[in-house]
């Protein structure tokens, strides 16, 4: 005879919500009127909160350095939901103990109809990267909407295989974003910024530790590709292409999507030149783009291209 299920049994939902806020190793919180209502165990632990104390039911201003800061921030946070914009901005919090620390703030509002209501913060830790990037060095190597090597870091390390005798096949994809003016006048130069961004996180993703994921202006992209040859740098650039167009921005109620033309080099006793090279990237992409777009190009020659096969 089976038994009859407990009378209180938890809800399968809010079981899954309670795991998920106990085990993720992400700092999320619910916020509501200005006090923390429902916090995960890492956002108590990153704020220095543990067992004999929590987070939920106290006031946001308490993970803020002054009152200044706290208003400040809960202004901006109005406008950016108003706007239909999520807000993600870099904070110095203040820990338990008094200590301070710089966390990435990305919230949103519960429910996008009713803006002034909850919201979701997840914050993350982002002291030592900000330490990073405030380095000359970094500054000096890294786009800084991006944070993907620039241009002229890019031909620097291009610049290390052109003329190598070292034999091996030596890669380079230039790729185009099409029609991304577009996606800036419908949506803004903030908008389009995030975008860049996430884009610029999925080709990191999309190629291996050695390559090297740059963007040189504007929507244009170069992927260095060492010990590569034209074949396999043809499967990767079909690869991001594919991964492009099945790319999603979402930035609060902003909804787009976008495809990109790609051109492929293979470095060549022809190409003397770092600017040979990412010219010979360069016309193969203006091809793709001249045959419609969301394509792939392979440079040949001097006046010749190759569609990617498939």
């Amino acid at each position: 005879m089976s038994s009859a299920a407990p009378a209180h049994a938890e809800d399968p939902t809010a079981a899954r919500l309670r795991a998920l806020l106990v085990r993720a190793p992400t700092a999320v919180a619910f916020v509501s009127g200005q006090r923390f209502e429902v916090v995960s165990e890492e956002f108590n632990h990153l704020f220095g909160f543990g067992d004999d104390s929590d987070l939920s039911g106290q006031g946001t201003r308490v993970v803020h350095t002054t009152d200044l800061a706290h208003t400040a921030l809960l202004e901006r946070t109005a406008a950016a939901f108003a706007a239909g914009r999520p807000l993600d901005e870099e904070i110095e919090y203040v820990k338990r103990d008094g200590h301070r620390f710089w966390g990435r703030l990305q919230a949103t509002p519960v429910h996008w109809d009713a803006p002034a209501g909850e919201a979701l913060w997840i914050v993350e830790d982002v002291t030592a990267a900000r330490a990073q990037r405030l380095q000359p060095t970094w500054t000096a190597k890294h786009d800084s909407v991006t944070e993907l090597a620039n241009r002229r870091e890019f031909e620097r390390r291009l610049a290390e295989h052109v003329g190598s005798r070292r034999g091996e096949p030596v890669s380079v994809l230039w790729l185009d974003v099409d029609k991304f003016a577009e996606v800036i006048k419908d949506m803004g130069a903030e908008v389009g910024d995030h975008f860049l961004y996430g884009l610029g996180q999925m080709l990191i993703g999309k190629v291996r530790a050695s390559d090297l994921v740059a963007r040189l202006e504007e929507d244009h992209f170069a992927i260095l590709l060492p010990d590569c040859d034209q074949h396999y740098a043809q499967i990767i650039a079909e690869k991001v292409r594919s991964a492009v167009a099945g790319y999603r921005l979402r930035w609060g109620l902003h909804r787009t999507r976008v495809k990109a033309s790609l051109g492929v080099v293979q470095l060549q006793p022809s190409l003397t030149t770092v600017d040979a090279v990412l010219g010979g990237a360069a016309l193969a992409c203006t091809e793709a783009k001249a045959a419609g777009g969301d394509s792939v190009r392979i440079f040949v020659s001097a006046g010749g291209y190759e569609e990617l096969a498939g």
